[in-house]
């Protein structure tokens, strides 16, 4: 077992393990730690607890210190000098005409490093722009190709819901999510009211995807003979968050809803 705080980086980002070491450190506390880009700050959103080897990246790196005034000065001035560079990036980008958007900049804390965040609709040669960048901010720059799903976690926004945006508010992965979740849940097929923001499968279509995926193993397809207490009759429709079968009754010649202990599956011979 290992003793971990999980640091976070960015607000919704991934959440990272670092040993603590001896020092009191807190929960929301502000730590400076080394990663594999270099020495960041970052915020512990889990306090001190044991993990399994299995559940850490090892050899785990210390927490260097607790930050304090002057840390979070520098972060601010980081992110003042990282707003100038995207403009003078941006210039850049047009000058040499290359077809890619630029959608964020980031200093790392010791500013060894500074990262472009672009997209673009396939490979992008951009030697001739790293030059151009590298000489005027003298220090190393990085240009990070990144997808609209990322894009959309960087630059936030509300979405067809009315709230903001699930990845860029707690969401620290991207799960997979596919049109057959849609299909299951009975939502409308129509891109438009399936997608996010990013033009992709909304992310909010896995969440309830376990529960339905349970129900329709418990409830009888439709189109099924089934017999109930009112008779016998045809499923023509689920109410799988109810679980209730919807059953056009033979005898009475409508259409009644019943909870799953009311009905059984006619088994034909």
């Amino acid at each position: 077992m290992f003793d971990v705080v999980g640091v976070r980086f960015k607000k919704a980002g991934k959440i990272y393990y670092f040993d603590p070491d001896e020092l009191p450190i807190e929960n929301h506390d502000h730590v400076i730690v080394e990663t594999a880009r270099g020495v960041e700050y970052g915020q512990v959103v889990i306090g001190r607890k044991q993990v399994d080897e299995n559940d850490v990246v090892l050899p785990l790196k210390k927490v260097l210190r607790i930050a304090d005034e002057q840390d979070r000065l520098q972060v601010e001035e980081n992110r003042r000098l990282a707003e100038e560079a995207f403009g003078i990036c941006q210039e850049k980008v047009a000058a040499h005409k290359l077809d890619m958007k630029l959608v964020d900049v980031e200093y790392t804390f010791d500013k060894n490093k500074i990262i472009f965040y672009f997209t673009a609709d396939g490979r992008v040669d951009f030697r001739e722009l790293v030059k151009d960048l590298a000489a005027i901010f003298r220090t190393r720059i990085e240009l990070r190709q990144i997808g609209v799903r990322d894009e959309a976690k960087m630059l936030g926004g509300i979405g067809p819901c009315g709230r903001i945006l699930c990845c860029s508010t707690f969401l620290g992965d991207f799960e997979p999510v596919s049109i057959k979740m849609a299909k299951d849940q009975n939502l409308s097929l129509n891109p438009a009211k399936i997608s996010g923001l990013c033009g992709r499968l909304m992310c909010c279509l896995k969440y309830e995807n376990d529960n339905y995926e349970s129900a329709k193993d418990e409830l009888p397809n439709v189109g099924k003979e089934v017999a109930t207490v009112m008779g016998y009759g045809r499923v023509v429709g689920l109410n799988i968050l109810e679980r209730k079968v919807q059953v056009n009754l033979y005898e009475a010649e409508r259409i009644m809803e019943l909870p799953l202990d009311e009905i059984s599956v006619v088994e034909k011979v």
